[in-house]
């Protein structure tokens, strides 16, 4: 008996002198309910409106200080005219616009009707319609506040509109978000197990010996897995417009070309960790583990970033599915050209020069 305590005790002091163990034991418990306990919410706050209000009167002012007060909307703009709603939406910024008909307030006193158009961003139809339904309770809540005291209370008619998928399709929503998931998670597992399985197979010395550099080397390892990325996203896009009908409203070209930019910040991801992992299983387990739940829950993909804490907005913006995912969305159900998405191709830009300058410098460090 003495001899079998002894040997959990063994086990025991294993399992705690080991720190990844531990990691794996206590971390990503920790990391998984404080990302899904708040990054998943079924409530709206925050999220960026612009009005185009035509009749500017006591009324119209009353309602949009209701709507602003009540901790779920933020105004991003004021609209001039009809013109402006197209471009506010392409922007991708903003994800409803509501709109009050000119003389509203003389229209409730003298037939005691009024409409009101509210028009949402139904690229992500669920929120589309969670924002359509707040807007238009806090729309009747005034409402039955005029109504108090009157024998024939006003009616306020909001007439709802929905942009880039009026059938509210949730395919729209979810071939964009497979597309950067599966491209993503793909194409890192695929070149992360590259330079580990060079060290493992023993044919690092190969390279060690030849005539290239770090970069020809790196480069060299991701050119091949481009290639075959590329038969992915060929299949990918095909699938989406002849399977799930998702249309392709903008530039085929112009997605062609981003999807290449973010399969090379993919690959350059997966080199990176490839060359910080000691072995193919710890790289695998990055590229599974430390990149498949940030970049499902945290990329906006299923979850609106505007909903979470703050601290987990700033951590989205290293995700490269999120920017990704817009650039996505805009091309294929908004058609919107290179002038609204040039940011987000910046930022991709940017991270892929990030992970391959890390990557030649962490490579430079093995072969000394």
């Amino acid at each position: 008996m003495n001899r079998f305590l002894n040997f959990v005790w063994k086990e025991f002091l294993h399992i705690v002198r080991d720190y990844r163990t531990l990691l794996i034991l206590f971390g990503m418990p920790i990391a998984q309910v404080l990302l899904f306990g708040f990054a998943i919410t079924n409530e709206i706050k925050d999220a960026k409106i612009a009005i185009l209000d035509f009749a500017k009167d006591n009324n119209t002012q009353e309602i949009s200080n209701k709507l602003l007060s009540s901790g779920y909307f933020l105004l991003y703009e004021n609209l001039q005219s009809q013109n402006d709603i197209e471009p506010a939406f392409r922007k991708g910024i903003i994800k409803e616009v509501i709109i009050f008909e000119p003389d509203f307030g003389k229209n409730i006193e003298r037939t005691g009707t009024a409409n009101v158009q509210i028009v949402a961003d139904a690229s992500d139809p669920n929120f589309a319609n969670m924002l359509i339904g707040y807007t238009s309770s806090i729309i009747m809540d005034y409402q039955a506040e005029l109504s108090k005291g009157k024998t024939l209370p006003p009616m306020i008619n909001p007439e709802i509109k929905m942009r880039f998928n009026p059938n509210l399709k949730s395919v729209f929503m979810f071939v964009p978000g497979l597309m950067s998931v599966i491209l993503l998670l793909v194409s890192a597992l695929m070149t992360s197990i590259s330079i580990t399985k060079e060290k493992e197979l023993g044919t690092m010395e190969i390279l060690l010996v030849s005539p290239l550099n770090p970069f020809q080397i790196i480069v060299g390892k991701v050119i091949p897995y481009l290639l075959l990325a590329l038969v992915n996203s060929a299949a990918v896009l095909i699938l989406s417009k002849y399977v799930f009908e998702v249309p392709t409203v903008g530039s085929l070209p112009l997605l062609i070309a981003e999807c290449t930019l973010f399969l090379v910040t993919a690959l350059s991801l997966g080199i990176l960790i490839s060359t910080v992992s000691n072995n193919q299983q710890t790289a695998m387990m990055i590229s599974l583990g430390a990149l498949m739940l940030p970049t499902i829950i945290l990329s906006g993909y299923i979850f609106p970033v505007e909903n979470m804490p703050l601290p987990l907005q700033l951590l989205s913006n290293t995700i490269p599915a999120k920017w990704f995912i817009r650039i996505v969305k805009g091309i294929m159900l908004k058609g919107v050209t290179f002038s609204y998405i040039w940011q987000e191709t910046l930022i991709l830009a940017g991270m892929t020069v990030f992970f391959i300058t890390v990557s030649i410098k962490k490579f430079k460090i093995r072969l000394e």
